[in-house]
């Protein structure tokens, strides 16, 4: 593993791009595996995470084109995904081993082994499993619960299911699977979270419909896909936003990021805190569907974000406002050591079964650089005002982990050294060249 140490920072001053939407690239490649033509998917992200999912349509039969920043892929279609004589490895990528098997489990009579690295074995399957098996497919965790697991494609049935905790992955399995199930498919969300996939199958053709809590496709025979654009990955680039608001006198704009009103929370409870974030954001409750059908939009919205440093004041993060800022909770965690009162995140503890376990890590890892921070069974509780003195932070082999470790770097008395920094290039590539440049 190798330690980077990112000292204090004067100020952050500049623009930086954000890398490609890691969410939607996903995604992205595997509806064109399924489509009947070639789909060019502009801006696709290079990072180790979407590769595996390149080499896992390639597995099952899909031609990948690299051409630049772009992807053009040639799938198999709806119903003809090839059989793989090896395990398909989703290498670190937690999207891919959830969404993947929405598809697989209506491949009739065919077999598949999904597996991957070791953080991938520890992260439980058992949420998608349970709503593919009511469709009729047939899944086998090892251990009732992890990968390595077996999909047996069968003939589907469509099903009303409820999420029992709010999941875009989960939520995404069973839409996948509804595709090819006989019947309409419903999901009840208990809280709104990423849409992504529902866009995008809105898209492709799809008729996707959404009343209240509830989206639902029906039976397709295929999908109409040509291109698609993807936008900055608003994930990625809230550690830019977060050490543009805490680094005193920096003013940082980060062009081009998508602004979907289900991953936007982050940007909502920076707001709230006092920060100063300019931005065209979506309204809070999204564009609706259409009032009189019910389809939801395909459009994903994109915006410059214009950043400046300033005094931050505690909040309480909610539980329905988890699963629209999941990925960005421990900036929360930072931004409350620099904040005046206490910060609360309630309701967040899929925390504990991400890349790591992200609400130890998080407060072990602040703990360790000064901060008055202490874990509850489903957040974390800062007091803060003090910031930071400094120290070392190891990223646990945690994307997120590492760039928390060198935003808190920049924003502290007297640095900080993050051991393991090359997880950063699961969903980042480059990102501490652009917090160099910026400094």
């Amino acid at each position: 593993m190798s330690a980077v140490r990112f000292g204090p920072a004067e100020r952050l001053h500049g623009e930086v791009v954000a890398p490609p939407d890691k969410s939607i690239s996903h995604r992205a490649a595997l509806l064109a595996a399924m489509s009947a033509g070639p789909v060019r998917i502009a801006n696709y992200l290079r990072a180790a995470d979407t590769t595996s999912t390149l080499n896992a349509l390639r597995q099952l039969g899909a031609l990948v084109d690299l051409r630049d920043s772009d992807v053009v892929i040639r799938g198999a279609g709806l119903r003809a995904a090839g059989e793989s004589d090896t395990p398909i490895d989703v290498g670190n990528a937690g999207t891919l081993m959830r969404l993947l098997p929405g598809w697989l489990a209506a491949q009739e009579g065919k077999l598949f082994t999904l597996d991957g690295d070791a953080s991938i074995r520890g992260r439980p399957v058992d949420r998608i499993a349970d709503p593919l098996r009511l469709m009729g497919a047939s899944i086998e965790p090892t251990d009732g619960r992890y990968p390595p697991f077996v999909v047996r494609g069968a003939s589907l049935e469509a099903i009303d299911y409820v999420l029992p905790v709010a999941s875009a992955q989960v939520k995404s399995c069973v839409l996948l699977a509804g595709l090819l199930a006989a019947g309409t498919t419903t999901v009840t969300e208990p809280a709104p979270s990423r849409d992504h996939t529902e866009r995008m199958l809105a898209g492709a053709g799809v008729a996707v419909r959404r009343a209240g809590c509830d989206v639902s496709v029906t039976s397709t025979d295929e999908l109409d896909m040509h291109e698609i654009a993807v936008p900055g990955d608003l994930s990625s680039a809230a550690f830019v936003i977060a050490a543009g608001v805490l680094v005193p006198g920096s003013h940082v704009v980060v062009r081009d990021v998508g602004v979907n009103w289900t991953r936007a929370g982050f940007l909502r409870i920076l707001q709230r805190m006092g920060a100063i974030v300019i931005a065209d954001l979506e309204p809070e409750t999204g564009p609706g569907p259409d009032p009189c059908t019910g389809a939801v939009t395909a459009i994903e919205p994109v915006s410059d974000l214009d950043v400046s440093a300033g005094p931050l004041r505690g909040t309480v993060v909610e539980p329905d406002e988890v699963p629209l800022a999941i990925d960005e909770l421990p900036l929360v965690a930072l931004l409350g050591c620099f904040a005046e009162g206490e910060t609360v995140v309630r309701g967040a503890q899929e925390l504990r079964v991400k890349e790591s376990d992200r609400i130890a890590g998080v407060v072990d890892g602040l703990r360790g650089l000064g901060a008055q921070i202490e874990a509850t069974q489903d957040g974390f509780v800062v007091a803060g005002d003090a910031g930071l003195r400094g120290g070392v932070v190891d990223a646990r082999g945690d994307h997120r982990m590492a760039m928390l470790g060198a935003v808190a770097g920049l924003a502290s008395r007297e640095g900080v050294e993050v051991v393991g920094m090359e997880a950063a290039e699961v969903s980042y590539p480059g990102f501490a060249e652009d917090l160099a440049r910026l400094a």
